[in-house]
């Protein structure tokens, strides 16, 4: 699988810059004084400067909880998805949809967890207990 690339907007590059290099643990590529490059788990994102950028308020129900709409984040291994909650968790970042297991017991089970970086941008991080689960119907 070929890694994708993703761009988005937030109003503090520092502020991205702490989140995702050191929250995240994101690998720091280019950068100029209006975009970074970030290596999310293999995945090129890249954090544009946008003063005025305002995050989303839109949502849709899923499995009893309001799923923010947009959203970008990768399908983790149950053990890296695992880390990366307790990391979250030990850093006290707010969640929007604390981790817990979405649709148990039923085709497409996953971990997931919602939080948002300082720009407001929701990610969701997720993980199945095989890869075979990610297009189940």
């Amino acid at each position: 699988m070929r890694p994708f690339h993703l761009a988005f907007p937030v109003h503090d590059l520092a502020a991205a810059r702490s989140f995702y290099g050191g929250l995240l643990g994101c690998g720091e590529g280019r950068s100029s004084d209006r975009w970074i490059d970030f290596d999310l788990y293999g995945h090129q994102i890249v954090a544009h400067l946008d003063e005025g950028a305002r995050s989303a308020d839109t949502s849709n129900p899923v499995d009893g909880h309001d799923v923010p709409v947009p959203h970008f984040g990768v399908v983790l291994t149950m053990t890296d998805w695992q880390a990366l909650a307790d990391r979250l968790k030990a850093a006290g970042i707010a969640f929007g949809i604390e981790p817990h297991i979405r649709f148990k017991g039923q085709p497409g089970e996953q971990a997931t967890m919602f939080f948002r970086d300082p720009s407001g941008n929701a990610l969701e991080f997720k993980a199945f207990a095989g890869d075979a689960m990610l297009f189940a119907t």
